[in-house]
């Protein structure tokens, strides 16, 4: 799949000068290890990209184990890759950290800050509440990295991380 996506990516950039992830024409994001993404022309028709041999039983989210800020990351997460909805991402982000934010572990309140960042800059929105949110954290070394680990595929997340 990555391969696929890369072409699209680079054909992107060389027609539009970056890569649309909102409006028409876009692409969505392509994560490490995903079985799948979309890209949607200009009259608004997805075509989904899906490896063929991607496992039957893929576990696409909701799941009962989780909870709180987790559980809205995960939920995000759905939104965002399958069913290309930002907005509804971003509205359910911004109220999973006023809610469950305080209660979460630092590192997934960093992975929800990073998000909230990502989908903010997406959408046109500002990200000043976010970053500065996410700037004041005091994340360890190990912290950092794992975050790293999980959002590699963010643009601009060095910058982002203190």
């Amino acid at each position: 799949m990555a391969p696929y996506h890369a072409a699209f990516v680079a054909a992107m950039r060389r027609v539009y000068g970056k890569v649309l992830s909102s409006g028409l024409p876009r692409i969505t994001r392509y994560r490490p290890g995903a079985s799948r993404f979309t890209l949607v022309d200009p009259s608004g028709n997805s075509i989904i990209f899906i490896q063929r041999d991607e496992p039957a039983e893929l576990e696409y989210g909701g799941s009962r184990k989780l909870t709180g800020l987790a559980k809205a990351l995960d939920n995000a997460r759905i939104l965002r890759e399958f069913k290309n909805d930002d907005l509804q991402a971003f509205r359910a982000l911004k109220s999973a950290v006023r809610r469950h934010g305080a209660d979460a572990s630092l590192v997934e309140r960093a992975i929800a800050l990073c998000h909230l960042v990502d989908l903010a800059t997406t959408l046109g929105a500002p990200t000043d509440p976010w970053l500065a949110d996410l700037r004041g954290l005091e994340l360890t070394a190990d912290d950092r990295q794992y975050v790293e680990s999980e959002l590699g595929h963010l643009p601009g997340l060095q910058e982002w991380l203190p």
